[in-house]
């Protein structure tokens, strides 16, 4: 994995669903096979999203993420691992923290809590949750957050929310390294502050625009500096989501991107390839695009 604090961090997405275009077959579970025991060597992170159901046909098969996400932490014992992102509304705030500081136990301190305050109200609907309007649900992720670090540094912690309420809730056996918090948000409003005040790793999403991802930096930016929070306190964490490259202009492309991306501060890309069919397809970007970047 690449420790150098200078250098760019590379995670590779692996998706859940099983779709026409991988004949019903969730593609992590192909991916876990046939392409991540050859690239996570390569990688920093490896990434699971977390949502109940697809986005195509509600029945095609769409993985659990927190039991997905150990089950990869078993067969890959060398890479981080996260959640893209978890819904903070998904699981109770005390069950959340003590599901991480086992799998952080389990992992040997390879965990990233991946959280946001969800947005795909059908899916909460669905499955019997509440799904309040954005500030509650903002709020409601700040407690959890404070939730999980009072459970994974106190043996009996306690916290009595607007929305949450702890009573001696242990963890044990407490992290030695507590996982780092992963942010995502994109809101300039609500979001971004908060994740300027929480976050170890803001995450957000590529949309094609520089001007926008500045833009939202800047906030962030803003916000770090008038908490006190050093700009080196939090690591700028950007999704991609783009087929690998097949030739060579393809991947003077995409280092043209993600050079472009550096110069602007971000830390560590988190890439949704889609659906690779060998491990050789990733050979290109790995030798073209990432090891010249770390460089």
């Amino acid at each position: 994995m690449n420790d150098h604090p200078s250098c760019p961090k590379f995670g590779w997405l692996s998706p859940v669903i099983g779709n026409k275009w991988s004949d019903f077959q969730p593609i992590v579970q192909y991916q876990c096979e046939h392409i991540l025991p050859a690239v996570t060597p390569e990688f920093d992170s490896l990434w699971i999203a977390d949502h109940f159901y697809g986005f195509d046909q509600k029945t095609d098969p769409f993985l659990e993420a927190w039991t997905t996400l150990t089950w990869c932490a078993a067969k890959f014992p060398d890479i981080d691992l996260c959640h893209h992102v978890l819904g903070a509304g998904y699981r109770p705030p005390a069950l959340t923290a003590k599901m991480a500081s086992t799998l952080q136990f389990l992992s040997g301190n390879r965990f990233i809590l991946g959280i946001g305050a969800g947005w795909r109200e059908d899916e909460y609907l669905a499955y019997g949750y509440d799904f309040p309007r954005p500030n509650i649900r903002f709020r409601q992720l700040e407690e959890t957050i404070k939730i999980c670090r009072l459970m994974w540094s106190e043996e009996e912690p306690s916290f009595d929310g607007e929305f949450f309420r702890i009573d001696g809730a242990s963890a044990p056996p407490l992290p030695s390294v507590p996982p780092p918090i992963c942010i995502g948000a994109s809101g300039e409003k609500i979001g971004l502050p908060l994740a300027a005040r929480h976050a170890d790793i803001w995450n957000t999403v590529w949309r094609g625009s520089t001007e926008s991802l500045i833009q939202k930096q800047n906030v962030v930016l803003t916000e770090l500096d008038r908490l006190g929070r050093s700009r080196s306190d939090i690591e700028f964490s950007l999704t991609i989501e783009r087929a690998l490259p097949n030739d060579g202009a393809e991947c003077a492309q995409f280092f043209e991107l993600l050079s472009e991306l550096i110069e602007l501060q971000v830390n560590h890309f988190v890439l949704d390839f889609g659906n690779p069919q060998s491990a050789g397809e990733a050979d290109r970007f790995i030798a073209d695009v990432m090891t010249p970047l770390r460089s």
